[in-house]
């Protein structure tokens, strides 16, 4: 029995030297417990044991002040600097967007044309959603409009529409580049290597990073935003392309060429056909994407929904703030849902007959838009409800919320307090206490028990230039919060995984919320926070929660009904109970599936604590928030990176377990 509890603790010997590093603290000098020059600690500067935040300054101010490029710019002809080829760049993007805007909302000054009536916008998108599933999606479409129309008392609708111009304009680009670079990355080895660690980074970097140097080479304001949203939206489109073309059947290839298809025949007719499941859904995720972005993007005067949600957070005009809310899922959902039924459909047959046979929907639209256009010029109603038509319940909530918060507020008090007092602080405490030369240590140990030399090194580079940077204060307080809110989620997603995994419905009932819950833009989850738990720890966490529960959920039930029917066969021969069943067969074999399904909760949680600094937490998003404020664009990128190198140090650690698992049990070879 000695000999059994020895060797099970010879397994987990890589935690031994931290835990050492550890206690030796109290002898160890303040360097090794705190890295030199880090902000909070140290020499209490900013500039870090290696100044990445004045190198990237100084890239930047070359690339604004230095003529460095041959062309013309602003009608000078010569040389000119980084910053005017990317504004001159960014000017062109006004070009689509006066055009949506002109449609949707502002009309066009150049002729007696006003912008798109609600009721043609709602006619449309009622037949929209017949023709790509039928009564239910054009019930859910036309429930959307209307609600954006008739809850439009404080203007709802025109933001609405400022919002939907800027992703008309930012998924199309977004799409295009995805697809491009997609199509040379599965054409050329090369260019896949390349992309890959760029994507990993673009895909990892917090929203506001993208936002300061967007502000920096392209201004402020709506074209601003557009930019920054292609940038965070096309890196999904280029993944998917890549997949989908890598994964294309041989049988498909082979029967073009022996069709005589020359190269490009071969691509537009061809692979990128074969492809159009994968194509589809990069296309679903880019407009998912693009629509998380464009309310962030209002940080740098994004016009829109996201603008007015985040002024009426700000001065804690929660009904406001709900109402406005409640339109962006309604627009997150219905966009889901209907690049969703445009993913699964599938080309039909053209019909025999006249044309309004063979285009029923078609035909509808048509109808739909000359009644509309007559019924504009009849009554300005139907260009836009009129403010006396419209209703706003902000007051009644305003009030529901104060009468809820006030009767919950003792106990909802005490249990905050309670949390704060008790766990959150001390594990506060405890992570900032960590020495970071024993943290690269546990890192190091880790990646080489996992994977040897290669993953060690790289990991124990990674959290060096953390230490490095002159953040690890910071980074160890965002840790924390992403560490407890790991916990709570799994405590939490496991067990309804679990439950949800034993039956078919349950299943589908548990995986339709997650659905809608992740297509929720993020600073929504901000709201119950703030109205339960005020701006504290407690409320970030619990936004973190209940956001980054979704995969781990998933994953879980994943990992569990994707066991393979054999096993769990043999099993039941084997006389095995169901609870047997369950923790000894099903749990193992899933394991590998729900250590992905940490990696994505990890990366979720990343995520959504940048997004809860805007609600008051002490970690690195309050470093981005204010180097947003200051413009500063070398601060900004360097926090953004601290923040992408945990959550890569964390996906190369638990992917290569996962692979090892699935060896283990021979489910990958």
């Amino acid at each position: 029995m000695t000999e059994s509890l020895w060797e099970r603790l010879k397994q987990f010997w890589f935690v031994y030297p931290f835990i050492a590093l550890w206690l030796l603290k109290p002898i160890t000098p303040n360097w090794g417990v705190i890295p030199p020059k880090s902000c909070l600690g140290g020499c209490g500067s900013i500039e870090g044991m290696i100044p990445f935040v004045d190198w990237v300054n100084n890239l930047i101010a070359v690339l604004r002040n230095y003529e460095i490029l041959p062309g013309i710019s602003e009608g000078k002809v010569g040389l000119f600097t980084f910053r005017e080829f990317t504004r001159y760049l960014a000017n062109l993007i006004d070009i689509p967007l006066d055009f949506t805007e002109a449609l949707l909302y502002k009309g066009f000054e150049t002729i007696p044309l006003g912008p798109l009536p609600w009721v043609m916008i709602l006619g449309l998108v009622v037949v929209l959603g017949l023709y790509l599933r039928g009564i239910s999606l054009a019930i859910l479409g036309g429930s959307c409009v209307l609600y954006l129309a008739i809850f439009s008392l404080r203007g709802i609708w025109t933001l609405s529409m400022k919002t939907l111009s800027a992703i008309a304009v930012s998924v199309p680009l977004a799409v295009l580049i995805g697809l491009v670079l997609g199509i040379l990355g599965a054409k050329f080895k090369v260019v896949e290597r390349i992309l890959n660690p760029i994507l990993n980074v673009l895909q990892s970097l917090p929203h506001f990073s993208y936002l300061i140097l967007v502000a920096i080479f392209c201004g402020v304001g709506a074209k601003a935003g557009v930019i920054a949203t292609v940038i965070f939206a096309f890196p999904p489109m280029t993944r998917l392309t890549i997949l989908g073309l890598k994964e294309l059947s041989s049988e498909i290839v082979e029967a073009g060429k022996m069709s005589g298809c020359n190269y490009w025949q071969m691509l537009f007719k061809v692979e990128l056909p074969g492809a159009r499941s994968a194509l589809m859904l990069g296309i679903n995720q880019v407009i998912m994407q693009c629509l998380a972005m464009v309310v962030i993007a209002s940080f740098i005067g994004q016009p829109g929904l996201g603008h007015d949600l985040l002024a009426r957070l700000q001065n804690l005009r929660l009904g406001q703030a709900f109402e406005i809310g409640v339109a962006v899922v309604f627009i997150a959902i219905t966009l889901d849902r209907y690049s969703q039924a445009l993913v699964l459909k599938q080309p039909e047959r053209s019909r025999e007959g006249a044309f309004w046979l063979r285009n029923p929907y078609l035909s509808g639209a048509i109808v739909i838009v000359v009644l509309s256009v007559i019924l504009s010029f009849i009554s300005s109603a139907a260009t836009q409800l009129p403010k006396e038509y419209t209703i706003s319940i902000s007051g009644y909530l305003d009030l529901g919320i104060k009468t809820f918060t006030t009767s919950l507020f003792v106990p909802l008090g005490i249990f905050r307090d309670f949390l704060l007092v008790y766990f959150f602080m001390p594990t506060k405490a405890m992570f900032q206490s960590l020495p970071w030369i024993s943290v690269i240590v546990l890192v190091g140990c880790a990646g080489w028990k996992l994977g040897r030399f290669k993953l060690a090194l790289t990991v124990m580079f990674f959290v060096f230039l953390i230490a490095a940077s002159g953040y690890w204060v910071r980074a160890m307080i965002t840790l924390y919060m992403v560490s407890v809110a790991i916990i709570i989620s799994m405590g939490f997603g496991i067990p309804v995984g679990i439950w949800a995994s034993k039956r078919l419905n349950r299943t589908k009932l548990v995986l339709n919320i997650c659905d809608t819950f992740q297509t929720f833009p993020s600073f929504i989850y901000l709201l119950p926070a703030v109205m339960l738990f005020q701006i504290s720890d407690v409320s970030a966490i619990f936004a973190i929660v209940v956001y980054a529960s979704i995969p781990i959920t998933r994953y879980t039930i994943f990992g569990l009904r994707n066991v393979p029917s054999q096993i769990i066969e043999a099993a039941k021969m084997s006389g095995c109970s169901e609870s047997q069943l369950l923790w000894k067969v099903r749990m193992p074999l899933a394991f590998p599936e729900m250590l992905l399904g940490v990696n994505q909760t990890l990366m979720f949680a990343l995520f959504m604590v940048m997004i809860a600094g805007f609600i008051g937490t002490v970690d690195l998003s309050q470093e981005i928030f204010r180097a947003l404020s200051f413009n500063d664009g070398g601060k900004g990128l360097v926090i953004g990176l601290c923040v992408s190198l945990i959550g890569l140090t964390a996906d190369r650690l638990l992917v290569e377990w996962s692979n090892i698992k699935k060896r283990s049990y021979g489910l990958k070879t």
